[in-house]
Formats: C-alpha cells, sequence, structure tokens
C-alpha cells in the first residue's frame, strides 16, 4: 500500500514555467514585463501580491468601488505577469450546480453546503454580468454545460447528490436531465449513461487578467513584474509592514495575500490548510468532425467518477478544443500521481498526455478520422498548472489573526469563486 504524499515546503512559484494556449495567444500584451529591473519603490498605502485574476479584481475594485487612489496601489507578481493558474487553466466558467452538496454538507454542515453551491451560479452570473458591463474583450461564451455521467456506478453517486440538494432545498430549476438514448444524442458521447446540463461559459482567462491589470495600470497602479515577496516583517511593532524583494524593501499600511497555492511561503501558518496539486490541460486542433458546422457550443465534464474526469470546451472563434485532465486519476501510476503534488508548472506528464488523448479520441471518435488526420491536427501543446486545494475544501479569505493588516484570498480548489471572495475581503478592509 502506497504512503499519502506529503505536503512539500513553502515555496516560491518555479522561474521558468511553461507556457500555456492561453500564454502563447497573448505574448504582446504590453506589461508582460512591466518594470522587471527597477528597484522597488521604497513604500506604498497597499501591497498586492500576485497579478492573476484575484490580484488584479483586487486592485481594480478598491480603485473603482472604493475609491483608492491607483497610485497608493503596488502589485508584485514573482513572473511575468498573469505567469500562475489564472492563465493555466482549462478555461471554463463553471459552477458547481450540486454535485458537491454531499461532499460540504459532511464538512461544513448543510445549511453552509447550500450556501457554496448557491454561492457558484451566482458567481456566473456576476462574472458573466462583469464581462457584458465591461465590455471585456476575453472571448467570454455564454453556453450551458454537460455532467456527462460515463459509468453506472458514477450515474447512481450523480443522483444521490441531485436528490439529497433537493431535498435540503436546493434550487435545481435550471438543472436539465437526461439518461439513455436521450443523453447520448444530447452530448454527443455514446458512451453516456445519464448527463445533466446547467448554464455555463468559457472563457479566455489570460485575456481577462490582462485587462483588469491594464484598466488599473492605465490609472495610475503600479506592476512590478519578475520580483517576488520574498519575506514580511512588521515595520513597527504596532502597524505597518516591510516587505522583502530581490530589488528593495517596500513599507507598507496593507498587505494582501492573492498568491492563492503559494501563501505559505509568505505565510507558513497555512502549510498544512493549502496545498499544492499540479493540474494538466491540452489545446487540440481539430480535424473536421468537430470543426466548422461540426464545432462543439456546450462544455463538458467526462466522468468516470468522482476522482477520474476530463474536462473540454471548444473555443467559438478559433475552434480550438482545451481538454483538462484530474490529477487524481486511478489510471495514472502512483509515481505520476505522487508527482503532482509540487510546485513545479515548467513542464508536463507524458503519461497524463497519453491517457487524455486516447480517452478524448474514444470518446470523441470524430474527432480522430485515424488514418486521414492532416499535419496540424491533433496535440497542439500540453501544460500545467497550480491548483491551491484547501484542507476544508473552501477558500480561506479575510484578515489574518495576529497580523492586522494582512489579508489572504487563496485556497480556490480549482473553482472559481474569487468575485464574491473579492467582494468580501474588500468590504473587510473597510
Amino acid at each position: 500500500m502506497s504512503q499519502p504524499t506529503l505536503s512539500p515546503r513553502p515555496s516560491l512559484p518555479h522561474p521558468t514555467p511553461g507556457l500555456s494556449f492561453w500564454h502563447r495567444t497573448t505574448r504582446a500584451f504590453p506589461y508582460l514585463n512591466s518594470n522587471s529591473t527597477a528597484a522597488v519603490p521604497p513604500s506604498s498605502k497597499y501591497v498586492v501580491i500576485g497579478s492573476g485574476i484575484a490580484g488584479a479584481l483586487t486592485t481594480f475594485s478598491l480603485i473603482k468601488e472604493q475609491g483608492i487612489p491607483a497610485n497608493d496601489i503596488l502589485i508584485l507578481e514573482a513572473r511575468e505577469a498573469v505567469s500562475g493558474p489564472s492563465g493555466k487553466n482549462a478555461g471554463h466558467v463553471r459552477p458547481d450546480a450540486f454535485r458537491g452538496f454531499s461532499m460540504y454538507a459532511t464538512v461544513h454542515g448543510p445549511e453552509q453546503a447550500l450556501k457554496i453551491i448557491e454561492n457558484e451560479k451566482l458567481v456566473f452570473e456576476r462574472v458573466a454580468a462583469f464581462v457584458k458591463n465591461n465590455d471585456v474583450p476575453c472571448d467570454f461564451h455564454h453556453t450551458t454545460t454537460f455532467d456527462v455521467c460515463l459509468t453506472p456506478e458514477f450515474a447512481a453517486l450523480e443522483l444521490k447528490s441531485f436528490q439529497e440538494y433537493e431535498k435540503a432545498g436546493g434550487d435545481l430549476s435550471h438543472v436539465r436531465f437526461y439518461e439513455g438514448d436521450k443523453a447520448k444524442t444530447k452530448t454527443g458521447v455514446q458512451s453516456t449513461v445519464a448527463a445533466y446540463e446547467w448554464p455555463a461559459g468559457s472563457i479566455h482567462p489570460a485575456k481577462l487578467a490582462q485587462w483588469l491589470l491594464s484598466s488599473v495600470i492605465e490609472k495610475g497602479a503600479r506592476l512590478w513584474t519578475h520580483c517576488p515577496a520574498t519575506s514580511i516583517a512588521r515595520s513597527s511593532p504596532t502597524s505597518g509592514w516591510d516587505i522583502h524583494t530581490p530589488r528593495g524593501s517596500i513599507a507598507a499600511e496593507q498587505v494582501i495575500h492573492c498568491t492563492n497555492a503559494y501563501a505559505s511561503y509568505l505565510l507558513p501558518q497555512l502549510q498544512e490548510s493549502i496545498t499544492p496539486n499540479i493540474a494538466q490541460a491540452h489545446s487540440i486542433i481539430p480535424s473536421a468532425g468537430l470543426a466548422g458546422e461540426n464545432a462543439l457550443h456546450n462544455t463538458y465534464s467526462l466522468r468516470y467518477s468522482l476522482h477520474h474526469f476530463y474536462s473540454l470546451i471548444q473555443r467559438q472563434g478559433d475552434g480550438t478544443l482545451v481538454l483538462g485532465a484530474s490529477r487524481t486519476n486511478p489510471k495514472l501510476s502512483q509515481k505520476t500521481r505522487d508527482s503532482l503534488v509540487d510546485f513545479d508548472d515548467s513542464g508536463c506528464q507524458e503519461e497524463i498526455v497519453e491517457d487524455a488523448l486516447h480517452t478524448f479520441n474514444a470518446l470523441f471518435p470524430e474527432s480522430a478520422r485515424l488514418g486521414q488526420k492532416r499535419q496540424g491536427e491533433g496535440l497542439d501543446q500540453a501544460w500545467t498548472g497550480i491548483i491551491a486545494k484547501s484542507v476544508d475544501l473552501v477558500p480561506w479569505v479575510g484578515e489574518l489573526d495576529g497580523f492586522e493588516g494582512q489579508w489572504v484570498c487563496a485556497g480556490f480548489n480549482g473553482h472559481g469563486e474569487f468575485l464574491l471572495i473579492l467582494t468580501t475581503i474588500i468590504c473587510l478592509i473597510y
């Protein structure tokens, strides 16, 4: 019997991360390497650590919603802008409609579990509204998603979650259920046992984060890239913090940690509470079976079991498919699964690539066109990103006990609850 994988030592981001599909298509971002060699300013009223969606949206909200002067805010980024998981995910804006209810209820009780699921739906609606109201050019596609049950065992588990959520008073009016031939027809996956459909979307996540950064920088906020925060100490016994970097120290009144899986490097008290997990995604250029009028318009979670699943979107503009693979897939070797509890996002696992492509071609055989694939079709690239897993399955948000003036927003567990979370943290600051 294999031993459980221990949490790795806290770490700064890997100095040479691999590029994702999203990174490769946004290399002209003008602030990609902003202030990459300059000394940091000696002080800033607010310092936000992390330039991903959480850090960028925090800054955006402080300026727009709270009226904070933009030049009072400094963003520190250890690598190039948006180099972390905000630019390395699988492109989903996909709320959990009911599946996680039983799991959350076990940890937090039914009342809180209901709120968590309701929050996910609200987040999706707010993200869609935010993109629309601000005319953000981030390829947002408002559609529906399928939870595809590929085994009778998982179909039974999914139905149990559905029924328990409904019994607890959860709203399921937006969810549609299909089984048998109807499920196969609706999803296009012939091995489908049952399926659930509800509103969701897909997005170019790096473009969203870059739009937020551009907006705040053009208002006067400052961004220092390739400049990790290496330690934090009190400026005085009663107030203020000194943030140390390789290019000088910054005195700050308020520090907001938007570093997700990396939070424990500066906050060692979180080491056992928030841990890293490597997730892998793949971009695929479709052949004729999934191109043109045959392109997919919904998003997918393709599930053999709770821990063995794949995610899929197809971009509506260029037709690129983005296939995510679960990091807990029991088909993978123990060596590969153990290696995924780490901070190294510089490469990818070939075993996961082979398994993901094999499964994709089996579920969507029209994509393979065996013997007829043209040059340029098929796997485009694979990449990894770091997901932050929290011990209680939900994000950690708020001011740190005993560290007045330091705030944390981390532990997203691969979900996008950031919009409401950041609303919460900004309200707490004020």
